[in-house]
């Protein structure tokens, strides 16, 4: 579970614990809780997260990296924004606390010491870390703490009161036990600077943000259509990180990054590569930690204003059914994906929240069969050109994928043809990554493929709030809010309710039945349709430098879009000389 109650005792752990995570870096470590600004040989030997032993040095190398989208770049590092540049979530702002999505234990200290619950969940208090500056100078205070809680654009509503007691202590008051929202509260709320945020000129929700003030790693030097540029933070209260100078680049499509990267003029992507053989004969690092789902996202509400077929259940249900996703996962994405659970709870570590009264697994095999006989019952017939249809008005249905991701491109047209296997007809198209984030933001499409953010713990929690809950979508044609997730637009009252009973408890049984009621519920309405756990391959410049998360080591989460994991995995490489 994720539920924590660090008490005294475990304070005091966890000021232990963070006193040994030294990550190579000059001095202090991403986790260390002092926030002091002591220095150290560069060369010092450090240690990782998991407590194995790695080295590295100061380096003026600069580090490129792919910045995991087509050109032009969107020019933003506004933290409440959809398009906001990776580097901005994790090497410039930060949460309270890291939650590991590659790795298990409690969550890593970063702008906060320690946290306890009360008894019955309606108020968290927070210890803050001590002497740690923003980056133009300015003191981090709990001032900002509440207001990155109670006035900032993403500010959670359920939180009635955030008080602070002294200068290193916020209290959280709730009308509700909120135990299950310890990761949203803790590891994914950004904090801001209030004397930035609250003296703009501007709507905050469309503020580029260029010269961000955050207390990250990192600092951005500088943007263009092209790339980005960022430098270590010398006062960064973990120690300036040994990489001082990082760059990330915008490349058209996978195929290109490959060759880059390949010849050396990258050195940290995550990315998918269906032959990887060839970048390890070149000498880089590599690792591969499915953890995504990948979905067909359906614009399922009529009632909320989505269009076209899929907004009928028994369509996605067909569709569901006609899907043979071993064949895509071996022509697609040649056997590197894990399989999905309509329940979208993560296999083999999420198994015990899966409710014995609905199917774990996605069908890995198509059933034509099946699949038309749901269109039949509900007054679809099959035309002369083999497609189903009802009132002479066929069943057609456009699916996109971003232009030069090629394994969502090359798993959309096996969809295609596997649809029509059941006289579904689906056409597949590839749009820009902008019109794929416009799309899918506003509600103009029928089909994307695409991906979930998979949960940083083991509970699919995040995901039943986030992805189906009806307070985190908006119509068709508004386009979500920071925060909202929920693309779909699904909106089904018993699930939200049975999230909120999930969200205020610690009782294990009661968030069990909970799960359960919505898993018969979105397993039957489909408005995401599981595809497969995705590969998430990562590939890094190991001759240059030193202290990437390895199957061995997996302190963060590997891939260098990972938000929050950026800062982490940044701040704990060296040079190699």
């Amino acid at each position: 579970m994720m539920i924590r109650t660090m008490g005294r005792k475990r304070a005091i752990a966890a000021a232990s614990m963070v006193a040994g995570l030294s990550l190579i870096v000059a001095g202090c470590s991403d986790s260390d809780e002092t926030g002091d600004e002591t220095s150290a040989d560069p060369t010092t030997e450090a240690t990782s997260s998991s407590g194995d032993s790695a080295t590295g040095t100061a380096t003026d190398r600069e580090l490129v990296v792919w910045a995991g989208a087509t050109t032009p770049i969107n020019q933003t590092f506004n933290p409440y924004v959809p398009e906001v540049q990776h580097l901005a979530l994790g090497g410039v702002y930060e949460p309270l606390f890291y939650y590991n999505k590659a790795g298990s234990g409690d969550p890593m200290p970063l702008l906060g010491e320690s946290f306890e619950w009360n008894e019955d969940g309606t108020q968290l208090t927070i210890t803050l870390r001590e002497g740690v500056t923003w980056n133009d100078g300015e003191a981090f205070t709990a001032d900002d703490v509440i207001y990155t809680f109670t006035e900032a654009p993403s500010a959670p509503g359920y939180i009635t009161s955030a008080e602070a007691t002294d200068d290193t202590t916020v209290v959280l008051t709730f009308d509700e036990p909120q135990y299950t929202n310890e990761l949203s509260l803790l590891g994914l709320s950004w904090m801001v600077p209030e004397h930035v945020w609250t003296s703009l000129d501007e709507d905050p929700l469309t503020f580029p943000n260029l010269e961000p003030v955050g207390t990250g790693p990192y600092v951005i030097t500088g943007i263009s259509d092209a790339n980005y540029t960022a430098e270590a933070n010398p006062s960064y209260w973990g120690g300036e990180a040994n990489v001082k100078n990082v760059r990330y680049i915008g490349v058209d499509n996978n195929q290109a990054a490959q060759d880059l990267l390949q010849t050396g003029q990258i050195d940290w992507v995550g990315m998918f590569i269906p032959e990887p053989q060839p970048i390890l004969d070149a000498g880089l690092g590599y690792i591969n930690t499915p953890q995504d789902p990948t979905v067909l996202y359906t614009c399922s509400n009529a009632d909320l204003g989505c269009e076209g077929d899929q907004t009928d259940v028994a369509v996605r249900q067909a569709l569901n059914l006609a899907i043979d996703r071993t064949a895509i996962k071996d022509k697609a994405f040649v056997g590197l994906t894990g399989t999905s659970s309509p329940t979208f709870a993560l296999l083999g570590r999420d198994d015990k929240w899966i409710s014995p009264d609905v199917e774990a697994e996605s069908p890995q095999s198509p059933n034509v069969e099946e699949a038309q006989a749901i269109l039949e019952e509900a007054g679809y017939t099959q035309g002369d050109d083999g497609f189903y249809g009802k009132d002479g008005d066929p069943i057609e249905m456009s699916l996109t994928s971003v232009d030069g991701w090629t394994d969502y491109n090359n798993a959309a047209q096996l969809i295609q043809e596997q649809a029509a296997e059941a006289g579904i007809k689906v056409t597949a198209a590839t749009v820009s990554w902008n019109e794929f984030a416009d799309g899918r933001t506003n509600g103009d499409f029928e089909l994307i493929m695409g991906g979930v953010i998979g949960t940083s713990v083991p509970d699919p929690f995040q995901i039943y709030k986030d992805w189906f809950g009806g307070d985190s979508t908006t119509p068709a044609g508004t386009a979500l809010e920071p925060g909202q997730w929920n693309f779909s637009r699904y909106d089904n009252d018993i699930v939200d309710e049975q999230i909120q009973v999930a969200a205020s408890t610690v009782d294990e049984a009661t968030k069990m039945d909970a799960y359960a009621t919505i898993q018969e519920e979105i397993t039957r309405d489909l408005p995401y349709i599981p595809i497969v756990i995705n590969a998430t391959q990562t590939f890094y410049n190991q001759t240059d430098y030193t202290g990437w998360p390895t199957e061995d080591d997996l302190y963060a989460f590997p891939p260098s879009w990972g938000a929050g994991a950026a800062g982490v995995v940044l701040h704990s490489l060296g040079g190699t000389e």
